[in-house]
């Protein structure tokens, strides 16, 4: 098998034909590939302020409310096992049984003293005095 190339004699020189319409086939397949290849990512959708602000404060209150339960867990003199925590827009709710009056005070100090508490309610904490429910504290 011979492969040749036919070479024309151009003004004293000879060169191989070249072909008019294969480059600007070859150009349009190139800025075709290039195009479709390089494509913008896809933009994150932006949330409203109404959203984030949710997300924002859904966040903050969960934290509020893991830092207040810890809290309430390390002090050494009142037991707070049973003292169930919810925040909400920075206001403590805090429920559940303690076993007395001077727990329920200290739980609404103790909440009260976390950075970005606003404010407690203790109406649902209840008092429980050997092992029988009182009702609600007061």
């Amino acid at each position: 098998m011979e492969v040749g190339v036919r070479l024309e004699r151009t003004g004293g020189a000879y060169a191989a034909p070249t072909s008019t319409t294969r480059w600007p086939l070859a150009l349009i397949v190139v800025a075709t590939l290039t195009v479709s290849c390089s494509s913008a990512p896809p933009r994150p959708s932006v949330p409203s302020a109404t959203e984030s602000m949710r997300t924002e404060l859904g966040a903050t209150d969960e934290v509020l409310a893991n830092t207040v339960y810890s809290e309430l867990n390390a002090d050494p003199t009142y037991y707070f096992r049973h003292v169930d925590v919810r925040v909400d827009n920075g206001v403590a709710d805090l429920s559940g049984f303690v076993w007395s009056t001077d727990a329920i005070y200290a739980a609404r100090k103790i909440a009260s003293n976390v950075p970005g508490v606003t404010g407690v309610i203790t109406s649902q904490l209840q008092l429980e005095r050997n092992g029988r429910d009182t009702g609600p504290a007061r």
